[in-house]
C-alpha cells in the first residue's frame, strides 16, 4: 500500500485535518480542500510558512514532499478563501438590492415626471438633480456580532456625512449596499484588511469595530478607508490613476465637509500611498487587494498568476515575502541569544 501522510490546514481560525498520499500534488490538496470545507479551487489561496509563502489557482501540479517544509517547526498553512454559497448568498442579495432599487428609481422618475411644474420649484435642493439616488442605498450591521445598534448608527453617519455626500454625487457613485466586515474573517497572523469593494461599487464593506469587538476604530480613518474603496468604483488595480482619483475623492470630502468648517489644518496631501503599505505598530493593515471581483481578491498586478509587463508585486506577494523576513529576523535573533 502506497504511505500517506496528513496535513493540517487552518481556515478561520480552525485547523483542518487532510489525510493525503505521500505522492499527492498541491492540486490533489486543493481538491480535497473543496470536497470538505466547499470552497472552490479558484477561490482559494494557501500561505505556507515558512516557504513558498503564498500559493493560489490554479495550482501547480507539484508534489507537496517537494514544496511544503515539513521538517520545520514554523511550518504552517492557512487558507484564504469563501465557500461558494456565502458567495452566492451575497450575489444574490446584491442583485436582489439593486433589482429593488431600480424599480424605486424607475417609480420616483414617474412621479417626477407627472409632478406639476409649480410644486417643482418651491423650495431649495441642495443636490443637483437626481443626486438622492448617488448614495448608500442599503445600510446592513452585522447583527450576529455585538451591538448592531451601534454599527448601523456609525454606517448612517458615514452615508449621511455631507463630505461623503458630495463626492458621490459628483461622480455619481450609486452604491446598492455598504455593510461593515467582520474583522475575525479579514485578520490573519500576517495582516488586517481595511476594506472591500465587490464588483466595482455593488457591494463596499469597511472594518468599523476593533479586532476585540470591544470598540469602534476612528471614525476619519474609517472615512478615508471609504474614500479608497469609493474610488475602486473606476479604477481596479493600485495604479497612477487609482492614487490620482483617490486623492481627489479625499480632497472633496473634506472640502464638502461643511460641519467641520471645511478647511484643513495643514498645506499637505490628505493622503500618501506609502501610508497605506506602511506597517502600523507592528501590525500589517492595509486597505485592500485592488477591490473584489465575483468572489475573488483581484490581484493588481496579475495576470494569470504572472507578473504583468508593468512588473508590480501582487499585494500577497509582499506580504508572503515580508512574513519570511520577519522568521529570518527571528531565526537570527534565536541563534545569537543562543550563542551568549
Amino acid at each position: 500500500m502506497e504511505s500517506s501522510m496528513e496535513l493540517t490546514v487552518h481556515h478561520h481560525g480552525t485547523p483542518h485535518s487532510f489525510p493525503l498520499s505521500n505522492s499527492a500534488t498541491l492540486q490533489d490538496l486543493a481538491a480535497a480542500i473543496e470536497g470538505i470545507l466547499n470552497i472552490p479551487v479558484a477561490n482559494q489561496k494557501l500561505l505556507i510558512a515558512p516557504k513558498p509563502g503564498m500559493q493560489k489557482a490554479p495550482f501547480p501540479p507539484t508534489a507537496l514532499t517537494d514544496i511544503l517544509p515539513l521538517d520545520s517547526p514554523r511550518f504552517k498553512i492557512t487558507l484564504l478563501g469563501s465557500p461558494a454559497k456565502a458567495i452566492a448568498d451575497l450575489h444574490e442579495q446584491a442583485t436582489s438590492e439593486r433589482k429593488r432599487q431600480e424599480t424605486r428609481a424607475s417609480a420616483l422618475a414617474t412621479a417626477r415626471k407627472n409632478q406639476p411644474t409649480a410644486s417643482r420649484s418651491r423650495g431649495i435642493n441642495t443636490l443637483s438633480n437626481g443626486s438622492n439616488n448617488y448614495t448608500f442605498h442599503r445600510l446592513l450591521p452585522l447583527n450576529y456580532l455585538p451591538n448592531p445598534d451601534r454599527s448601523l448608527q456609525f454606517l448612517t453617519r458615514l452615508r449621511d456625512d455631507a463630505g461623503i455626500r458630495a463626492a458621490m454625487a459628483k461622480h455619481k457613485f450609486s452604491v446598492p449596499l455598504l455593510t461593515e466586515m467582520n474583522p475575525a474573517e479579514h485578520t490573519t497572523s500576517e495582516s488586517r484588511t481595511l476594506g472591500l469593494n465587490r464588483n466595482k461599487g455593488e457591494v463596499i464593506e469597511l472594518r468599523l469595530r476593533t479586532d476585540a469587538y470591544d470598540g469602534y476604530r476612528d471614525y476619519r480613518t474609517i472615512r478615508k478607508t471609504l474614500c479608497h474603496e469609493l474610488a475602486h468604483c473606476v479604477f481596479g488595480p493600485h495604479d497612477r490613476d487609482f492614487w490620482d482619483l483617490t486623492a481627489q475623492i479625499e480632497r472633496e470630502v473634506e472640502a464638502g465637509d461643511w460641519k467641520s468648517g471645511g478647511n484643513r489644518l495643514t498645506g499637505q496631501e490628505f493622503y500618501n500611498p506609502g501610508d497605506w503599505e506602511r506597517v502600523q505598530s507592528g501590525e500589517d493593515e492595509y486597505v485592500d487587494e485592488c477591490g473584489w471581483t465575483g468572489g475573488e481578491f483581484v490581484l493588481g498586478g496579475l495576470r494569470d498568476g504572472n507578473r504583468d509587463s508593468g512588473g508590480t508585486e501582487s499585494r500577497r506577494e509582499i506580504l508572503a515575502r515580508a512574513a519570511e523576513e520577519r522568521l529570518k529576523k527571528e531565526g537570527k535573533k534565536e541563534t545569537q541569544d543562543d550563542g551568549r
